[in-house]
């Protein structure tokens, strides 16, 4: 790893520990070491340097929602009526635990939100009596996802 104008570059070694822990987090250490052919101690080694350069940020189990009864997923745009509300939007959004994400965005709406619900009677109560009571939203513009078709992160 090098780190070249605040930029990180990866070399080809750490590039396959990163695809191998991306395809699996739980893969062992010493079963990718043998594979690249260098030692567990080096994998952990880099894997370190990698964290401290924050280009790993973290590790997480990815819980199905859909298991748990969570089959609607929607897009939520939302207006604002004056863009110094969003830090108390924002706060009050994160208090409801349907939203997975909040984006400030450019364009038309202020905010940009991922909401799980379990269906869209379940949308709709969270709608009308969470997020469009929140002070300072004018209204809102939702659009359900039918099926997420692509779903990955950056490759390395």
């Amino acid at each position: 790893m090098k780190v070249i104008n605040e930029q990180i570059e990866i070399d080809g070694i750490d590039k396959k520990i990163l695809r191998a822990l991306m395809q699996d987090a739980r893969t062992p250490i010493l079963s990718i070491a043998r594979d690249i052919g260098i030692s567990g101690a080096a994998v952990h080694q880099r894997l370190r340097k990698l964290e401290e350069a924050q280009l790993i940020v973290g590790s997480k189990f990815v819980i199905n929602p859909k298991v748990l009864g969570y089959k609607t997923m929607a897009f939520i745009g939302v207006y604002l009526d004056k863009a110094m509300r969003n830090p108390d939007a924002v706060k009050a959004l994160n208090e409801i635990p349907e939203v997975m994400e909040s984006h400030y965005t450019t364009g038309n709406w202020s905010l940009l939100i991922k909401i799980l619900c379990k269906d869209n009677e379940h949308l709709m109560d969270i709608l009308n009596h969470k997020i469009q009571t929140i002070k300072g939203v004018s209204r809102t513009e939702t659009f359900i996802s039918l099926n997420q078709q692509i779903d990955r992160q950056i490759k390395v």
